[in-house]
């Protein structure tokens, strides 16, 4: 079937786009409220994939809590070049807030060679060394979510918020069901094998969109 092409101006585009999803979401007989739903929209129409509606996961509180981390100058660690790039890093930097990847990192690569782990895991441990409030942004790898939960339980790192959101099919579920074991960090989670790092870039955005 042929899609009619609309006439839309630049600005007009995204504004329509959230207007779609919203409609069909009401199709479905899904409406979003909250602060959770700019979240769940925005993944969404990153991914045109409407299973976000279903299988996001929030603890309690965990985009409040976020936001108010983000207002505080909390800033964020990726596990990936890719969320790195897409984060909207000027308008964080309006609360003081930066944005890491120590992926590519040589004293990074060399850990990674050195304990015999992968880079995203050792990149885990760097970001331990950082004196700043973080929020984990977690799209690609689960080695670095499994490492990051462990440094918690360790009492090495205390994260305001993990967005869990590896993509995949090893070690991606389990590691995600590590995070629920957590006790008192807040996490938004994609059940399942679908994620990325365009959704963990997008959540970042979606909580520093609502600041």
């Amino acid at each position: 079937m042929k899609e009619e092409i609309e006439k839309v101006s630049p600005k007009e585009i995204e504004k329509r786009s959230f207007e779609i999803i919203t409609q069909e979401l009401e199709e479905q007989g899904i409406v979003l409220t909250g602060i959770e739903a700019p979240v769940i929209k925005r993944c969404i129409h990153t991914s045109a994939d409407f299973d976000y509606a279903k299988n996001l996961l929030f603890s309690e509180r965990a985009v409040e809590k976020a936001l108010q981390a983000l207002r505080e100058g909390a800033c964020i660690v990726t596990d990936t070049q890719m969320a790195y790039s897409g984060i909207n890093k000027k308008r964080l930097s309006e609360y003081g807030g930066e944005v890491y990847c120590f992926m590519s990192d040589e004293d990074v690569a060399e850990k990674a060679i050195r304990e015999k782990t992968t880079r995203a895991a050792a990149s885990m441990e760097k970001a331990c060394l950082l004196d700043k409030e973080l929020i984990f942004a977690i799209g690609n790898a689960p080695t670095a979510l499994i490492r990051l939960c462990e440094l918690i339980r360790e009492g090495r790192i205390s994260p305001r918020l993990v967005i869990a959101v590896p993509v995949g099919f090893v070690n991606v579920i389990s590691s995600k069901e590590m995070v629920l074991t957590l006790e008192s960090v807040p996490y938004i989670i994609s059940q399942g094998r679908k994620g990325g790092s365009n959704i963990a870039a997008c959540i970042c955005n979606a909580l520093i969109y609502q600041l």
